[in-house]
C-alpha cells in the first residue's frame, strides 16, 4: 500500500502514529471533524471516520472492523509481542509485590488484551485455507524485515498459537489475582 488510507478506530490511530513518529500518540492532537476525527502528530495526519469508530466500539473490537489500511500484519504481530512483554513483565513485578494496586493490575490486563487484539490484527490478513500470510500482504519496511528474518512467524499455526497464549495468559492472570487488588 503507497500512501496509508484511514483508521478504524482512535486507538489503530494513535498506534500507526507510534511507529510512524517520534513520540507519537504522546504528541497526537485530535481535532474533530464533520465525518470524523483527524488525528495529527509531526506532521501526519490520520482520519478517523464516526462509523468506522461506532463500529469499533459495537463490536468490542480495539483497533477496528475490517483489515487495517495503516499497519500490515508484520507490524501487528511486533505490536502484539511488545504488548505481551510488557504484560509478562508487568506481571512478575505485580506477583513479587502483594501490595494492593488496581492499576498494576488493569495495566497488566490492558497488556495482555492488546497483545491478543493485535495478533487476532495480523490474522485479519491471512486469506482462507492459506497456511502463511502472502508475502504482498507485507507492505511496510518494519513489516517486511520481520517476516524476513523469521518467515515461520507469519504461518497460521503460529500466529493461531501465539493467539491463544495471549488469551490464556490474560485468562490466568485474571483468574490468579483479580482479588490481589482489594484493599
Amino acid at each position: 500500500m503507497p500512501e496509508p488510507g484511514q483508521a478504524r478506530s482512535l486507538v489503530e490511530a494513535h498506534v500507526y502514529l507510534d511507529l510512524a513518529v517520534s513520540g507519537g500518540s504522546a504528541q497526537a492532537s485530535v481535532t474533530e471533524t464533520p465525518d470524523g476525527w483527524l488525528v495529527r502528530a509531526g506532521g501526519l495526519e490520520v482520519p478517523v471516520p464516526y462509523e468506522a469508530e461506532q463500529a469499533a466500539r459495537r463490536t468490542g473490537t480495539t483497533f477496528g472492523t475490517g483489515v487495517s489500511e495503516l499497519l500490515d500484519p508484520g507490524q501487528w504481530t511486533l505490536i502484539g509481542a511488545t504488548y505481551a512483554s510488557r504484560a509478562l513483565e508487568g506481571a512478575l513485578f505485580f506477583t513479587a509485590d502483594p501490595s494492593p494496586d488496581p492499576g498494576r493490575f488493569q495495566a497488566v490486563v490492558a497488556d495482555w488484551s492488546y497483545a491478543a487484539d493485535a495478533l487476532a490484527e495480523a490474522l485479519k490478513f491471512l486469506p482462507d485455507g492459506a497456511e502463511a500470510l502472502p508475502p504482498e500482504t507485507f507492505w511496510t519496511e518494519l513489516g517486511r524485515s520481520a517476516r524476513d528474518a523469521e518467515p515461520e512467524r507469519f504461518t497460521r499455526a503460529k500466529l493461531e498459537s501465539d493467539l491463544a497464549f495471549y488469551r490464556q495468559s490474560l485468562a490466568d492472570f485474571q483468574r490468579l489475582h483479580a482479588g490481589d487488588t482489594a484493599s
